[in-house]
């Protein structure tokens, strides 16, 4: 019997299915990334929008943001093997100071079932896990996450669970021929008094103002940023800057 990275109910409890052995992996990550590859950076975006609910119906704000995404070390759960990206994005409205969204997670690629999956945390008490299908070489996907699942779902504190029930989200991201990518997102809202869900929807286009650093296990290995091409990787940041 085969295993294909995502153990189902027969894989759990099957006698002679081996769900211990770990892979050994490349500890390049950035070789390794599949359709993330072209996000592995430092980024900027200045023209975001942002839609949200207010009292009186939508109000809609633009946002500049910082978004940086670093590779990790390989991860393994048994034989599952995972390569993904770190992230930190930081949004404030143009021209002020104030946090408008904080946001930190991970974007993981598994060759081996040619998935994606997002994680998302943000600090006023949410979090999600969203996946979806992508060919290695795809510059378009769409992820999803659903609230009541075990996988893939989304869980919020008691006040947004009560007031601003996420019940859907999704995340379409572009890798663009410009060297840029763009995100659209939207989560689906239940808010009390309410007849129909309300979108919250936000957009931006990043453009890479510093390369990504290699991960520790891959610099390791190198022995050298020369044997890696690292220095030609950090050169090209420069060029496209």
């Amino acid at each position: 019997m085969s295993f294909d990275g995502r153990p189902g109910a027969e894989e759990r409890g099957s006698s002679g299915v081996d769900i211990y052995t770990e892979p050994d992996g490349d500890p390049d990550t950035l070789a390794n990334l599949g359709p993330l590859g072209p996000m592995a950076g430092i980024w900027e975006g200045v023209r975001g929008t942002d839609q949200h609910p207010v009292a009186e119906g939508a109000g809609r704000d633009a946002f500049t943001e910082r978004y940086e995404l670093q590779p990790i070390d390989r991860q393994t759960n048994g034989p599952q093997l995972l390569y993904g990206l770190r992230y930190h994005t930081h949004i404030v409205k143009p021209g002020e100071v104030e946090t408008f969204h904080d946001q930190v997670g991970y974007w993981l690629w598994e060759p081996a079932t040619e998935e994606v999956t997002f994680t998302l945390g943000i600090p006023r008490g949410q979090v999600l896990l969203a996946n979806g299908p992508a060919a290695p070489d795809a510059t378009e996907f769409e992820l999803h996450a659903t609230l009541g699942t075990e996988v893939f779902g989304i869980l919020s504190n008691p006040f947004l669970q009560a007031n601003f029930r996420t019940i859907n989200y999704r995340i379409h991201v572009t890798v663009n021929d410009d060297g840029t990518w763009s995100y659209e997102e939207e989560g689906m809202l239940d808010i009390p008094g309410r007849d129909e869900l309300f979108s919250h929807h936000d957009g931006n286009t990043l453009t890479r103002i510093a390369p990504p650093t290699p991960n520790p296990l891959a610099v390791a290995a190198a022995g050298s940023d020369h044997s890696l091409g690292i220095g030609d990787l950090r050169q090209e940041g420069r060029t496209r800057t």
